[in-house]
């Protein structure tokens, strides 16, 4: 079975690093259990999986478009207000914010389906603003359970 190829760019986030000159650190889990997934390695698949969703809906559009995931911006004329994503038209780039998309809601009873339509809200939006869309066009029947 041919594995599916990555849709997401990440940013290398240090993992493993050695801190404060202890060495490099080893896994919590230890060698018996499987790895912890981390907060921001959910996000990277959360995004993926829209973004590969969204690709099967619109293959014409969203031909050559390059989805990267970033922590924070690093652009020094940021607007008033913190971006969730930067759509680049040129280079047909769409690039997510894992911090501020994740702080959007401050509600304590987030729950994994709640943060996981947080982040794909954010996918289709960009998606959406790339290819000139409204986003509830792009997937018109996602969300009709509800």
């Amino acid at each position: 079975m041919r594995r599916k190829p990555r849709l997401v760019t990440p940013v290398d986030r240090g993992r493993g690093r050695s801190r404060h000159g202890r060495g490099y650190r080893s896994s919590v889990t230890g060698p018996d259990l499987a790895p912890i997934i981390t907060r921001a390695e959910a996000f990277d698949r959360i995004v993926g999986d829209t973004a590969h969703y969204l690709l099967g809906l619109w293959p014409d559009e969203l031909h050559g478009v390059v989805f990267q995931v970033a922590d924070m911006p690093t652009d020094p004329t940021l607007p008033e207000s913190m971006p969730r994503w930067r759509v680049d038209h040129a280079e047909r780039r769409v690039t997510v914010f894992r911090i501020p998309v994740e702080r959007v809601t401050r509600s304590p009873e987030k729950d994994d389906v709640d943060r996981r339509i947080i982040v794909e809200t954010a996918v289709f939006r960009a998606v959406a603003e790339l290819i000139d869309k409204d986003p509830w066009d792009l997937a018109p029947d996602r969300y009709r359970h509800w």
